[in-house]
């Protein structure tokens, strides 16, 4: 049951134990007007020496409602459960307007309490343990600090800040909350890609925020980089390096032995742990990476309609007023590029929709990235829940793939289809594979024949992935 809460409010606290007591004695020193019900007489006399307004009475008598009845706000907290039960079962039936919070003891008397009509129902040993995990999630995040800012602090030349190999937002926004904690702690640092930037909207990030990345191939002297940090970069970068830092919200693979690694998979992006980061450290905040990174958040929840945690909504609410909101809405809508029409147009021509699950072959693909968008903008479409979009190019079989749906895990569906025989990357909303076109044709890739090549792939590539999807019977392109 909800109740409007009149202004001023005024307190009745019923049962004045421990947590009684502490609750009554905050609001007091608010100012607020409180009333404390007790059974016990030495208690509410003690309490009355303490100038608080305190009176002798059972919670569980009918009398409670009179006391109470001129109070807006009723707490009702005494360590007995079943006097709880019966305080709010009385102030219900006397048709008050109060607004009730109720102690229980369990789930099950919470449950109890709600239904006796409860507008809030707490349970301290809940309390007590959430309060605790976030001390100690504070507590490791001072320690982690510490310990970033000192190997950090010990770079000689310059840091390295690897994103993915074709950043998208998140990495990004990463390496550029990196390299600002970098030049807070006096390093000097650069924000470096090995692929390409291939998609539109990550180009605009870019473009538009002023975020300067480099190719690792274009760097005359690498050498100058004796500390390498990798930021929401799950896959072994294709240079050899030693890694000394890694960031991201998903596990890296293996083969890794650096000095400082964070990994969350609890968090829904890398941006969010490096906020969280950039306020332990108290840094001025530039608009840039602010906006930067709220975008990373954003991008990588789908605007917080897919796997969004708390940690995520509060690290964008800090980030919010510095961010530049103009800047976001013209990276949200990049001009399409012919290349990316035309993949998409062949993904839709193509389609193989089988139930909610939606497999399509985009012919021979220019940018890689295309597949990505394709994915995207497919997983709209009235019924689908999940897509996969694949293209070959360069010898290799590129697959992008999406799901909305809670039951299935794309990042695992890919593993399932494809480990061993190719490289996955992903998790449970979002995956891309890599797969040797060899592997499907058993003929030399270097063959003109692309009709060919596309036709005998086609057919693998699809059966094996509607396998690994658990999904049976023929499809249709509807």
């Amino acid at each position: 049951m909800s109740t409007a809460i009149r202004s001023p409010s005024t307190y009745a606290i019923l049962g004045c134990g421990s947590v009684g007591y502490a609750v009554a004695e905050e609001l007091v020193e608010q100012g607020k007007d409180v009333l404390i019900v007790d059974n016990d007489e030495s208690r509410v006399e003690s309490l009355r020496d303490q100038d608080f307004d305190a009176r002798t009475a059972d919670i569980r008598e009918p009398d409670v409602v009179e006391l109470v009845t001129d109070r807006t706000v009723v707490l009702v907290l005494s360590s007995d459960v079943g006097a709880n039960r019966a305080a709010v079962e009385r102030i219900r039936e006397s048709d008050g307007e109060q607004f009730v919070v109720a102690r229980a003891s369990d789930p099950v008397s919470g449950d109890e309490l709600e239904e006796l009509g409860a507008d809030v129902v707490i349970n301290p040993s809940t309390v007590i343990a959430d309060s605790a995990l976030r001390a100690l999630e504070s507590g490791e995040l001072e320690f982690n600090a510490a310990r970033l800012a000192e190997i950090l602090q010990e770079t000689d030349g310059r840091l390295a800040i690897l994103t993915q190999e074709s950043p998208d937002p998140d990495s990004i926004a990463s390496g550029a909350a990196l390299q600002a904690i970098a030049t807070h702690l006096g390093v000097d640092a650069d924000i470096v890609y090995l692929g390409e930037i291939g998609h539109q909207e990550n180009r605009a990030f870019v473009n538009l925020l002023g975020i300067e990345l480099l190719r690792w191939g274009d760097i005359e002297d690498q050498s100058v980089y004796d500390t390498i940090a990798m930021v929401d970069h799950a896959k072994i970068p294709q240079i050899d390096l030693d890694v000394d830092v890694i960031v991201d919200h998903n596990e890296p693979a293996e083969g890794y032995d650096p000095a400082f690694v964070d990994v969350r998979p609890n968090m829904s992006s890398t941006s969010t742990i490096m906020t969280k980061y950039i306020q332990e450290f108290d840094l001025s905040l530039s608009e840039e990476v602010a906006t930067a990174l709220l975008y990373g958040i954003r991008a990588e929840t789908l605007d917080f309609k897919r796997d969004t945690t708390p940690a995520d909504l509060t690290a964008a609410a800090y980030l919010y007023p510095f961010a530049n909101h103009d800047t976001l809405e013209q990276v949200e809508s990049p001009s399409m590029s012919p290349e990316t029409l035309d993949v998409l147009a062949e993904a839709i021509a193509n389609r193989d929709v089988r139930g909610s699950h939606l497999v399509s072959n985009a012919g021979y693909v220019r940018d890689r990235e295309a597949l990505m968008q394709a994915a995207n903008q497919l997983l709209d479409l009235e019924g689908v829940t999940t897509t996969a979009v694949f293209g070959v190019a360069e010898e290799t079989i590129y697959l992008a793939a999406r799901s909305k749906d809670i039951r299935m895990n794309i990042g695992s569906v890919l593993n399932d289809a494809y480990d061993g025989i190719g490289e996955v990357t992903g998790h449970a909303t979002q995956a891309d594979a890599e797969i040797p076109l060899g592997i499907f044709t058993g003929i030399d890739t270097s063959d003109d024949t692309r009709e060919t090549l596309i036709e005998l792939t086609e057919e693998a590539v699809k059966r094996t992935l509607f396998d690994a999807m658990g999904v049976e019977g023929d499809g249709n392109g509807s």
